[in-house]
């Protein structure tokens, strides 16, 4: 369980952090990359520190705030939310979150309200996107479902999930089947934190931080 230890002054974010106030509805999101990135960034699942995972390969950037959920992980439950799939990532459950004003910080965690997600197949994986907006943006605050969000911004997500690891001259090796609301995204994140308890039973039992 060496991936569960973690320094006392620095929660481990992934092991060490609640999943939020009020999941399914109000939960946690640890920032790894922001709209301003050129660089992908990711949590070394082992320290806890972010490492750099690769120089984004198109000129697109993310178009929301981008990071993942603690105490989530993608496995069997998640995969069998997904139709057509064996398996999912085994990543921690990601997450987009809508902010009115730009954060340009990441390895931080922000309080945020689901409104729904994207389903995503990641070389035939599943690997589903959660959607989520700022607990307290003075604009966004107010949404509680995907419908409540612009249908740009929506398409932004889709295009970018569509191509974001797309190399030239090459098939694309992720694909959005589909869009939900917040529903359904309940459901995935339940089956994330399922997924989470039946790997690490033995987590740690007071994670910190967070509202």
């Amino acid at each position: 369980m060496d991936a569960i230890r973690y320094n006392a002054s620095r929660p481990h974010p992934w092991h060490g952090l609640r999943c939020g106030s009020n999941p399914p509805r109000i939960v946690n999101a640890f920032i790894e990359i922001t709209p301003f990135d050129l660089v992908k960034y990711e949590v070394d699942k082992e320290s806890g520190y972010l490492h750099v995972d690769r120089p984004q390969r198109t000129s697109a950037t993310p178009p929301m705030l981008y990071g993942f959920m603690p105490r989530t992980l993608c496995a069997t439950r998640v995969a069998k939310l997904s139709p057509h799939v064996e398996r999912a990532d085994g990543d921690p459950l990601d997450i987009c979150v809508l902010s009115e004003r730009p954060i340009n910080k990441s390895d931080l965690i922000l309080s945020v309200r689901v409104v729904g997600g994207l389903q995503m197949l990641d070389n035939g994986e599943a690997d589903d996107k959660i959607i989520a907006v700022l607990v307290g943006d003075p604009v966004w605050d107010g949404a509680n479902e995907l419908g409540d969000l612009p249908p740009p911004i929506i398409e932004r997500l889709q295009h970018y999930f569509s191509t974001y690891k797309l190399r030239l001259g090459e098939h694309p090796t992720t694909s959005i089947r589909d869009v939900y609301g917040y529903e359904r995204a309940t459901e995935v994140i339940r089956a994330a934190m399922a997924d989470y308890l039946d790997v690490y039973p033995d987590a740690l039992p007071k994670p910190l931080g967070g509202a």
